[in-house]
């Protein structure tokens, strides 16, 4: 199945995998068996199997760290192009601007940030997407976003077209840029910082992720908050008043640390967590009037 594909990654010397678990790539670890999953590592490879997929009519999806993804049980009918840090390339411009590829962990962002005494991403600490996830929902915490950063991101489109757009037409807002709105795939981006004391922050990194682990159920896999802020309110707090922290369905559950996450409790399937999530919802918008929208995306 999907033999051009196939024929592209051994011609380019890129690692493929065949009916591959998705539960291995999902931070959630629920997901069954996609078609082919296949590892890009320039942007030559990438905009080639792009232009492929189009070419006979595949479906195909973008996935990075898997952190904010839950993947169907019955599998993906389709080519998932994994991005890690085989498409991370990181490396100073000037003194306070980094170009970095799309596939790079936030983590090693922020670590290269660290190391060169640049101030601006030390909210995304602990976040553990990778840049192009950030940079498609303008990841942000503790008072920042990637539009805070941001000079330009780099692109391709299904015909394996290259592109840019500057940070003015990124229609950066909360959780949403234009990616959110199109098919292209973000590959890389430049991002600028400030010069500041590497003791301070350090300082700040390690108080953000200290936050993270008094606050959040870390200790479980998650994709992180389940459901979006509703404007004028806290998805938590509406969980919580609903009576539903604790609850579980299957091995899925609404974490007793903090409402706003469903976790895998222990074996749970993607059905589990889906099901969840509609109770959940139904639950609070009976409850509060406030339909809530969710944050992790829904592999189809």
């Amino acid at each position: 199945m999907y033999k051009e594909i196939i024929e592209l990654a051994q011609k380019h010397n890129l690692e493929y995998k065949e009916n591959e678990l998705l539960s291995k790539y999902t931070s959630f670890r629920t997901g069954g068996k996609a078609d082919l999953i296949v590892f890009p590592n320039d942007i030559k490879s990438l905009s080639e199997i792009l232009l492929e997929c189009n070419n006979i009519n595949a479906d195909y999806y973008i996935l990075g760290n898997g952190s904010n993804v839950i993947a169907p049980d019955d599998g993906y009918k389709g080519i998932i192009i994994k991005f890690d840090k085989c498409f991370g390339d990181i490396k100073l411009i000037d003194d306070t601007t980094i170009y970095c590829k799309a596939g790079l962990p936030l983590k090693s962002l922020c670590l290269f940030a660290l190391e060169n005494n640049l101030s601006g991403l030390e909210f995304a600490y602990g976040i553990p997407g990778t840049l192009g996830g950030a940079i498609y929902m303008n990841a942000g915490a503790y008072g920042g976003e990637m539009k805070d950063i941001l000079v330009s991101v780099s692109h391709i489109d299904k015909d394996g077209n290259e592109g840019v757009f500057t940070a003015d037409k990124l229609d950066l807002g909360y959780r949403h840029s234009i990616y959110s709105d199109n098919s292209y795939v973000i590959t890389s981006a430049i991002l600028k910082f400030e010069k500041s004391d590497n003791s301070k922050i350090k300082a700040l990194m390690n108080e953000n992720m200290q936050k993270r682990k008094d606050k959040q159920p870390l200790e479980f896999p998650s994709a992180g908050s389940t459901f979006k802020r509703p404007e004028g309110y806290f998805a938590g707090a509406l969980i919580e008043k609903s009576g539903l922290k604790g609850i579980t369905i299957g091995g899925a559950q609404v974490s007793e640390k903090h409402a706003g996450f469903i976790i895998n409790k222990g074996n749970a399937k993607s059905k589990d967590i889906l099901d969840l999530i509609s109770f959940v919802q139904d639950k609070v918008y009976k409850d509060s009037g406030v339909m809530l929208e969710t944050e992790v995306k829904i592999l189809a």
